[in-house]
């Protein structure tokens, strides 16, 4: 093991070197990957030399999230507390399903899960679970709405045209959980927008209206914060105002992207009228840059997690009760442990640093909105209370601005379309970065579109 150990450390070293001096990594094109890299297994073994050669090729090969060129996803940067986290729950290897083999890793599970009860003010019979991801959390949610307007539903499926409602900007995973959960595609309702990308409170309404008239059962209303592209807020508090006077509705907030405003006293507003809402997803691996994955979902009542997920098995609850047998309220069975992670960044920063990392990222967001403003080359696309800035530059295509950034290996951001509209779509959710790093950003890519321009396309 020790030797394992200094070989990691050595490739991790070589690693942070690489990110520091280069940034962003020239990617191997997909369709020669495996005549790059000898990535096939064989019936023999590689020796100790050729086989720590071969794995330092392949992590100085794979694209750098962690970097201050990264931008382009949803989650980016490298939390050394979350990080040490991370490293010590692969080491100790416990699934999360038991008391008996995870220990006090279920005491810090339920801590927070606690605290963010108790944030959210959603009462004293409150609770959670993480799940493996934003789309898992949804997909969850989803099942305990299904469940709590039809208790029999687990027993029998479903028999009904049962309706799901959704902003026409929300994350995928709601046309996938349709699936999953027996619902249907067809039976999503997807709510127009505003011009801010927010779902729009009379329109709900009006459709839940009609699909009443219809014959049609509601019982599934999932509000945004932070939707994927335009990173817009739900109108939470309004869109309470119009489940609330229909039965078995259940309201969920998908806050994966930007649910973690809840740790922000400036904004935190943004999700006002969350404690309204039955359940409440967000995932720590994105504005918390909590290492991949780190997603939490809260519901209201305790008791919809168990009529949901929990069934009995005697093989492997022997021990302790249900409160601390956490594979009852999972939809897993074994299962990770993604809980430490984020404890141990919570715990070394306090509550106050988790704010300043939230309130950063809007501050970075706010540098780039003023960068784009005030230089006539550029068009902006976003608004201010987001962390996704969408412009686009001197009429250059963002698609294939994006991609050659990409492929010449000089930054790594992405473009996102919205009311017809196509923009390069820059995502400010690494903390780690300074006003600088984005203001390098822009330098980057006008250096770079100003020895490229005849080869980028215009619109």
């Amino acid at each position: 093991m020790q030797a394992d150990l200094k070989v990691f450390q050595k490739i991790s070293q070589k690693l942070i070197d690489h990110e520091q001096k280069e940034g962003v990594v020239k990617p191997i094109e997909a369709e020669q990957l495996f005549e790059t890299l000898d990535l096939d297994l064989d019936a023999e073994g590689l020796d100790e030399e050729k086989f720590e050669s071969l794995l330092e090729d392949v992590v100085l090969s794979t694209p750098r999230t962690s970097t201050k060129l990264f931008f382009n996803q949803l989650f980016g940067g490298r939390n050394y507390k979350g990080t040490l986290g991370e490293l010590l729950a692969v080491m100790l290897n416990n699934s999360m399903y038991t008391y008996k083999v995870a220990g006090p890793q279920v005491g810090i599970e339920k801590a927070i899960i606690d605290k963010v009860c108790k944030m959210l003010n959603f009462g004293e019979n409150a609770d959670g679970t993480f799940p493996p991801g934003g789309s898992m959390s949804n997909f969850m949610a989803m099942l305990m709405g299904r469940d709590a307007y039809n208790r029999d539903i687990k027993f029998e499926g479903v028999s009904e045209k049962m309706i799901i409602y959704t902003s026409d900007t929300s994350h995928y995973s709601i046309t996938k959980n349709a699936m999953f959960g027996g619902i249907g595609i067809s039976q999503i309702r997807r709510i127009e927008t505003d011009k801010f990308g927010k779902m729009k409170p009379k329109a709900l309404q009006n459709q839940i209206e009609e699909d009443l008239k219809q014959g049609f059962q509601p019982f599934f209303v999932n509000a945004t914060a932070g939707t994927t592209v335009l990173g817009a807020f739900d109108d939470i508090e309004a869109i309470h105002y119009v489940t609330k006077n229909y039965k078995n509705l259940w309201l969920h907030v998908d806050g994966a992207y930007c649910g973690s405003v809840i740790f922000s006293k400036k904004y935190k507003h943004l999700v006002n009228g969350v404690e309204h809402a039955d359940s409440f997803s967000f995932n720590a691996h994105k504005m918390l840059n909590v290492p991949l994955s780190c997603s939490i979902l809260i519901t209201k009542e305790k008791h919809n997690l168990k009529h949901s997920f929990a069934c009995e098995a005697d093989y492997l609850y022997q021990t302790d009760g249900d409160e601390y047998n956490l594979g009852k309220t999972s939809l897993q069975c074994g299962r990770r442990n993604d809980a430490l992670k984020f404890w141990t960044l919570w715990k070394s920063v306090g509550t106050k640093g988790l704010e300043q990392m939230v309130n950063q990222q809007f501050d970075l967001a706010e540098t780039a909105r003023t960068y784009v403003k005030n230089h006539s080359d550029y068009e902006l696309y976003s608004f201010e209370d987001s962390i996704s800035v969408c412009f686009n530059y001197k009429n250059i295509d963002p698609k294939d601005l994006c991609n050659s950034l990409y492929q010449d290996g000089k930054l790594m951001v992405g473009y996102g379309e919205f009311d017809g509209k196509t923009f390069v779509r820059l995502v400010t959710i690494n903390s780690n970065n300074r006003d600088k790093d984005i203001l390098n950003f822009f330098k980057i890519m006008e250096t770079y579109v100003a020895e490229k321009h005849q080869d980028l396309v215009t619109l």
